[in-house]
């Protein structure tokens, strides 16, 4: 029997789930949602979803699954809406890069939750909106669940069955160990790349400076062109991990800067090489093996 699924909010994330499900060969009917009808339009002369509406009963008035690939700071919202019109039997699955506010805001607003499936995929651009999708975006990729006590095994199996189909790699995790692990890996450089960017652009010399950029600048920084919005809400529901994260890196910092001062060549070399060991061992190996 063909399933029906509603993507709230069909961009990067939710527009590739469906093009990655669909060249799967998954028999399912999509359905898009969003505030923007122009968006939802291109979404199905693109082929993404097979249908839309801008009218959130209508959309998931007989889904089997909603994704809601919102912004995380939309997710109340989204969940005080969903709980009036969504089917008891829908699965409700996210693919937020924060998960216990949205835990919270879940358990505040949709009641029941042995359908509800915390997720997170670990994969995107630099690029946004509905022109941005593509379907083997997660080919390869880790997809984190962090499933709570309430959710039942059929709900996440059937989100896990999903993801599989898109090429994802499923792992779970706590809440609490997410939110810490992405904070210092995924949320912090990002914040490094929008400070560097606006930093540059404040100095006086900006013009001559952003002129002789490098490769090494650009490649650095490339993730500044990300959704503003996406990670103003990342920085608001993520808090204390990212701030903690913040804290390390100042340490670090700190302990550059007065090797510079001090001008201890031993201490600078020996910070450098662990960072260049690290990740050639550690981070880029892994990288390439996957």
């Amino acid at each position: 029997m063909t399933e029906q699924i509603t993507i709230i909010g069909v961009g990067l994330i939710g527009g590739s789930f469906a093009l990655a499900l669909k060249q799967a060969g998954a028999d399912v009917r999509f359905v898009g949602y969003g505030r923007h009808e122009d968006n939802l339009i291109r979404a199905v002369e693109r082929g993404i979803v097979d249908t839309y509406s801008t009218d959130l009963a209508d959309a998931v008035g007989g889904s089997d699954l909603v994704l809601v690939a919102a912004p995380v700071g939309a997710n109340a919202v989204l969940f005080e809406q969903l709980a009036s019109v969504v089917s008891p039997n829908c699965v409700i699955t996210d693919a937020g890069s924060v998960k216990q506010s949205v835990i919270k805001a879940a358990r505040q607003y949709l009641g029941s939750l042995e359908n509800f499936v915390p997720a997170h995929p670990i994969a995107g651009t630099e690029h946004s909106g509905v022109e941005a999708g593509f379907a083997s975006l997660y080919q390869g990729k880790r997809l984190i669940l962090t499933p709570i006590p309430e959710t039942s095994k059929e709900a996440q199996a059937k989100v896990v069955s999903l993801w599989q189909m898109t090429g994802a790699l499923v792992e779970t995790m706590t809440p609490e160990r997410h939110d810490k692990v992405f904070a210092a890996t995924s949320h912090l450089p990002h914040l490094l790349a929008f400070t560097l960017v606006e930093t540059l652009f404040r100095m006086e010399q900006k013009e001559e400076l952003l002129r002789y950029a490098s490769g090494g600048f650009s490649d650095f920084t490339r993730i500044a062109s990300s959704d503003p919005v996406m990670w103003k809400d990342i920085c608001l529901h993520n808090r204390d991990s990212i701030l903690d994260a913040i804290s390390s890196l100042e340490y670090g910092l700190s302990a550059l800067t007065a090797a510079i001062e001090q001008g201890d060549d031993v201490a600078i070399e020996h910070m450098f090489r662990v960072a260049k060991q690290t990740r050639d061992e550690k981070i880029l190996s892994k990288v390439n093996v996957e």
